[in-house]
């Protein structure tokens, strides 16, 4: 990166995004409104086919390399009692993925999907953020580079988790930065938090935001100061996407409350992406709502790790064969 500051390179970014592919949109509508079948019938998964074909280029559109990104990372702030789980448990899930013994193994095989994990210096946590910026620009815009290399190798589906023990928390601070109200308003249980812990989960966040109310007007800085590292790198995972057209699945709080902060510096940012599942975290549905997105399921599915995404992809790939299939028909 050539420039002063370390995000004047993502502000260009999120100032000059891609648009999708309108013709490729319009082909598929044709597609299914020539396919003897009637009108709309097939519901969302026409809508699915038809963002896939905008934001892939391709008409009809096809998922021949889908994958799961999974980002993890620890925060300082979870000193305070946050979370009914020990830091250490954020690395012991991504053994566990590396191992192949988690829920999301499983799920990419029974969906052909790729998995990478990234370990995003779990040893070293964010700094505490209720007294500090949990990353200083420079970390900040170094991890969303680092989250930029996702998408390195190919893909043409990019299904975006997470991991961090306390990010449930964090990810509350970022929406109180980002769209107002108190704590109160944007914990959740996360992991198992009882009442008591809850309240103290929305003090955390309060103080917080306190701390750096002054700052928290530009989304990228808000990010540094009370996001972490895995949001970073899913803020940067997202705009590789978009800049390379690869559609995105977003999955669970702490992934939408990444991309909350693109959407706050560009409207347009979330174009490419879908939201994938719905968590039983009371923030993640408000925040969906502020985002406008439709989830695509809503098993209470909280694992993380990308679960949702996961899931999702099944139908985002049926959506593909189904307008490529039907299409195959009309032309016969």
């Amino acid at each position: 990166m050539t420039s002063a500051l370390p995000f004047d390179d993502f502000r260009e970014l999120l100032m000059s995004l891609p648009p999708a592919d309108m013709v490729a949109e319009a082909r598929v509508r044709q597609l299914f409104a020539k396919a003897d079948k009637p009108k709309g019938s097939l519901g969302r998964i026409e809508d699915i086919a038809v963002w896939l074909a905008g934001w892939s280029g391709r008409a009809p559109p096809a998922v021949t390399r889908p994958l799961v990104a999974i980002f993890a990372g620890n925060h300082g702030v979870t000193r305070h009692g946050i979370s009914p789980r020990p830091a250490a448990a954020t690395a012991n899930a991504v053994d566990l993925c590396a191992a192949g013994g988690a829920a999301i193994n499983q799920i990419c095989i029974a969906h052909d999907l790729g998995l990478k994990v990234f370990d995003l210096a779990l040893h070293i946590p964010t700094a505490d953020i209720t007294e500090d910026a949990a990353l200083d620009e420079r970390g900040c815009a170094a991890t969303m580079a680092f989250g930029m290399e996702a998408i390195a190798g190919g893909t043409d589906l990019l299904c975006l988790g997470d991991l961090g023990v306390g990010n449930s928390t964090v990810a509350a601070a970022l929406c109180t930065a980002l769209f107002g109200g108190t704590g109160a308003d944007w914990v959740g249980p996360g992991s198992g938090a009882d009442a008591a812990m809850q309240r103290r989960k929305a003090e955390v966040v309060d103080t917080a935001v306190a701390f750096h109310r002054a700052s928290l007007k530009d989304p990228l800085e808000a990010l540094r100061r009370v996001g972490g590292r895995e949001f970073a790198a899913i803020c940067g995972a997202i705009l590789a996407a978009r800049m390379q057209k690869i559609p995105v699945l977003l999955d669970g709080f702490a992934a939408t409350a990444a991309a909350a902060v693109l959407h706050t510096a560009n409207p347009a940012a979330l174009d490419h992406c879908l939201l994938a599942s719905l968590s039983p975290e009371p923030g993640h549905a408000k925040a969906a709502e502020r985002l406008g997105l439709r989830p695509l399921l809503d098993l209470g599915v909280s694992q993380g790790e990308g679960v949702g995404a996961a899931l999702a992809a099944g139908l985002v790939k049926a959506a593909a064969l189904t307008s490529s299939g039907m299409a195959a028909a009309v032309r016969g």
